[in-house]
């Protein structure tokens, strides 16, 4: 990396190719150290909000944590940020939409069933 910057610096016949040579060096820099992991994050997030079925244990963008109790999909069959869901939060019911999901705290059957089952076996 750093020849790879010395080389860049050498002075050339034409002074016009060594600083868009640099700028090419740091743009590449900022895709593969910022831009892409940022967009496989956003990816995994969207394709977990998408998953999102009755029983998970979800958190709002707001910070409310509750648990999916009904899914209304705007356009049929096909998952979307508009879809209604409605949400159990202690005592009280919340809609909200599907995009508004920051995060599963949980999966619903999956990590429920060996949670009561240790529960049954300390008692």
């Amino acid at each position: 990396m750093l020849a790879t910057l010395l080389l860049l610096q050498a002075p050339t016949g034409n002074s016009f190719l060594a600083p868009l040579g640099l700028y090419v060096v740091i743009a590449a820099i900022f895709y593969f150290v910022l831009f892409r992991p940022q967009q496989a994050q956003r990816k995994a997030h969207d394709a977990a909000v998408k998953a999102v079925k009755r029983g998970d244990q979800v958190v709002t963008a707001g910070g409310i944590v509750g648990e999916v109790v009904h899914i209304r999909e705007i356009k049929a069959g096909a998952p979307g940020a508009d879809d209604h869901i409605t949400i159990k939060s202690a005592e009280s019911r919340l809609v909200v939409e599907r995009g508004k999901i920051a995060k599963l705290a949980t999966r619903g059957a999956a990590t429920a069933a060996p949670a009561s089952s240790a529960g049954a076996n300390a008692g």
